[in-house]
């Protein structure tokens, strides 16, 4: 039995998706680049990435649901008009625009589950970002974007700030999408020159280990204090490399409220205000967001880092206060937030 593109497709929009495409499941086109990638090392400490099992996954969609045929595609828009004072402030903590509302996995996963549940017939799977499978080739396969210099998915009139979930399953469809072309990008290289970490070795890759949002989010140690001068007030992730991107004046921003951010500190929070987290007041102000996941010690690491960066003398109380805090990544951080106002870094 084939079922309806049209039909999955409606019924993907009705449930609040902004693009749907569907793609028979087949090895990522890209699957060689990212084996490069793994191989020089570029994931840093996401040693996920490089696991045997996880390979072998990507490899062949089959090891993650057997006799799959097809995967439907599904982008969900975020992001909202913050004033660019605000975003630039160097006393607030710049927070990526994707996390600015609530987790997006607590609301796009439960619509992928509806979605496949359409699906009568064989198994299925859904993934939003959790599972080994290289979404964004799979979506520029069912026409979703083409690829970035930046290696984002980029969709020439929704520009890139969308995300990704997929359905797994074995049922095959009447009609499958064509493939955006590969890229777009054309001469530009505006990604690529205003990386504050010149973390773009070369156009379609990425060095994660020199990558702000790597660095404010993965990375679970200490940040190289060669990097930290460069990171500017961003505290969770990074959007310059979009920012930049001409295709990015055509973005529609968050459709479901719940994405977007209930006020400008959510987008931008005081520093100051972050600094004084203890773990309790991380939980009361990010429970239920992207930020969760990161913990009060890594966020305030982040916020020593912004802090030193801003060079002003309002936070030396808080940063010196903070180099006897329980936590040793703390403790270096906000050391050398202090020695960087005092100009000594």
């Amino acid at each position: 039995m084939n079922f309806s593109a049209d039909t999955m497709k409606a019924s993907a929009l009705a449930l609040g998706f902004d693009l749907v495409g569907i793609v028979r499941a087949v090895p990522s086109p890209r699957l060689d680049a990212y084996l490069r990638w793994i191989d020089a090392q570029m994931h840093g400490t996401m040693g996920y990435m490089a696991r045997p099992d996880r390979v072998a996954r990507r490899r062949d969609l089959d090891v993650i649901l057997p006799g799959v045929q097809s995967l439907v595609v599904v982008g969900l828009h975020y992001g909202a008009s913050i004033p660019a004072a605000i975003l630039g402030d160097p006393t607030r903590g710049r927070i990526a625009a994707y996390a600015w509302g609530v987790d997006y996995h607590d609301w796009i996963a439960p619509r992928l589950s509806a979605l496949a549940g359409m699906l009568t017939d064989g198994a299925h799977k859904v993934y939003v970002d959790t599972g080994a499978i290289l979404e964004r080739s799979h979506a520029q396969a069912a026409g979703l974007g083409f690829i970035g210099k930046n290696t984002m998915l980029i969709h020439p009139r929704a520009g890139s700030q969308f995300f990704l979930g997929v359905v797994l399953t074995t049922a095959e469809f009447d009609e499958y999408d064509a493939p955006m072309r590969e890229t777009m990008c054309g001469s530009c290289t505006r990604c690529l020159n205003a990386c504050p970490t010149d973390a773009f070795p070369a156009p379609h890759v990425l060095d994660a280990r020199r990558c702000i949002s790597y660095l404010t989010i993965e990375h679970k140690d200490a940040i190289d204090p060669e990097l930290r001068p460069r990171m500017g007030n961003w505290v969770f992730g990074c959007d310059v490399c979009q920012d930049v991107c001409p295709f990015q004046r055509f973005a529609l921003g968050a459709s479901v409220e719940a994405l977007r951010p209930v006020d400008l500190d959510r987008a931008a929070p005081p520093l100051i205000d972050l600094l004084a987290l203890d773990d309790e007041g991380f939980r009361a102000r990010f429970a239920g967001s992207p930020l969760e996941r990161i913990g009060r010690d890594r966020l305030v690491r982040n916020a020593c880092i912004a802090a030193g960066n801003s060079r002003a003398s309002v936070f030396i109380s808080a940063l010196s206060a903070l180099t006897h805090d329980a936590s040793a990544l703390v403790c270096d951080h906000a050391a050398w937030g202090v020695a960087r106002i005092a100009g000594a870094t």
